[in-house]
């Protein structure tokens, strides 16, 4: 016998969990879409050549291995890496700008803790063709506006700007990146380790905002979010394509670290041809949302979308039953029909209020002889005799 078991940092989503997500996702994807992005898809595998050379410290984290043709490759590490790939491979197709969102999961090998796995989905935006730092602005503004939708009631955008650290080594600076995370003291003593001054971390916190992060600021303030951003000179991010503007959203409530993080990227796009595209975009840390959303009490109280479970009186009932549910899907009301005909009324009672379905349909003999349907409303214990014209208005 097979033990039932899942890999370590890989997860199942039982019903209850998997509704948490859907409601999430749906909302993310309408403000991405209210924000003008398009949809777009890239393959769970890639050459591994694609994201070598563009992660930095997290190239220790890939999947990869070869396959049955002992090509290299590896498994989605981002979306972003392929994007750039995508818009260097279509440049007919890819008109620019070029204003994408993309839903996918991505595999990352390291340990995992809480609000972090080795297979995960990640909700990205970007935007493609675009040098002025508008578009930073537009793009900062989504991920704010997606955490209000959400439910956060002041998210907060963490920004800061990759020139400010022009002359600070990239590994410097990825040593600073993790100073929220281990502390100053420790941060200074990681410096002086790697041969460094510790006297850059103060060099970096007396930094201030530059032209271009003015520029941002005075963007987000004409949509309302003044109280929304902070200038925070040691954010950093450690991934060595960023090229400019860098981001975090945090709720100061949650304290298990950043919801989202995003930068400008404008170089990436030319390791994969000729010509160079700025872009500027975001990965959104869904699994870190939804531990957020939950620890904060923002979700609300979600059950089945089944509006309605038609029951079955057995095996000479099922064509009438079968008639009413055909009429109800017609009219686009969630309808589930009771899949054993077998089974007595109670226990087709109890599935649809384990299933949490609002209402249930009874179709028996003295229905039939009097034309009219029972619906019973699960909550309240109402019970009504309907004509079928009433009970799918009733339904609607």
């Amino acid at each position: 016998m097979i033990k039932p078991q899942t890999l370590k940092g890989f997860r199942d989503f039982l019903p209850a969990d998997a509704l948490k997500r859907q409601y999430a996702i749906e909302i993310i994807r309408q403000t991405f879409e209210l924000y003008g992005f398009q949809p777009l898809e890239t393959p769970a595998l890639e050459y591994l050549e694609t994201f070598s050379g563009q992660i930095g410290e997290g190239e220790k984290l890939f999947f990869k291995f070869k396959d049955a043709g002992g090509r290299a490759v590896a498994l989605r590490y981002d979306q972003t890496v392929p994007t750039c790939r995508v818009i260097a491979q279509y440049p007919n197709q890819i008109k620019l700008p070029f204003k994408r969102y993309q839903i996918q999961t991505v595999w990352r090998s390291e340990k995992p803790q809480k609000g972090r796995y080795r297979e995960f989905l990640q909700c990205d935006a970007d935007i493609f063709g675009v040098e002025s730092r508008t578009a930073d602005a537009e793009t900062i503004a989504l991920t704010i506006d997606i955490f209000k939708k959400l439910g956060f009631t002041k998210p907060i955008a963490l920004i800061n700007d990759r020139e400010l650290y022009q002359d600070i080594p990239y590994q410097a600076i990825v040593i600073i990146d993790k100073l929220n995370k281990i502390g100053e003291a420790k941060v200074k003593a990681e410096l002086k380790a790697k041969g460094f001054n510790p006297k850059i971390l103060t060099q970096v916190k007396n930094q201030s905002p530059n032209q271009n992060l003015k520029t941002i600021f005075e963007y987000l303030n004409h949509y309302g979010f003044k109280n929304h951003y902070r200038f925070t000179p040691t954010l950093a991010r450690s991934f060595n394509y960023s090229t400019g503007t860098i981001w975090e959203i945090i709720d100061e409530r949650f304290k298990s670290g950043s919801l989202l993080g995003g930068e400008r990227f404008d170089n990436l796009v030319g390791k994969f041809s000729q010509r160079q595209v700025p872009a500027v975009g975001f990965g959104l840390g869904f699994d870190r949302t939804i531990l957020a959303m939950e620890e904060l009490n923002l979700f609300p109280k979600l059950a089945t979308k089944t509006k309605v479970l038609v029951t079955v009186f057995g095996q000479n009932f099922l064509p009438f039953s079968q008639t009413l549910v055909k009429k109800l899907r017609k009219q686009n009301i969630n309808t589930d029909l009771y899949p054993n005909p077998d089974d007595k009324l109670n226990k087709q009672l109890k599935y649809a209020s384990d299933k949490q379905i609002p209402y249930v349909v009874l179709i028996g003999p003295d229905e039939l002889k009097t034309n009219q349907y029972s619906l019973k409303n699960l909550n309240t214990g109402q019970q009504l005799a309907l004509t079928e014209i009433e009970l799918i208005r009733r339904l609607q």
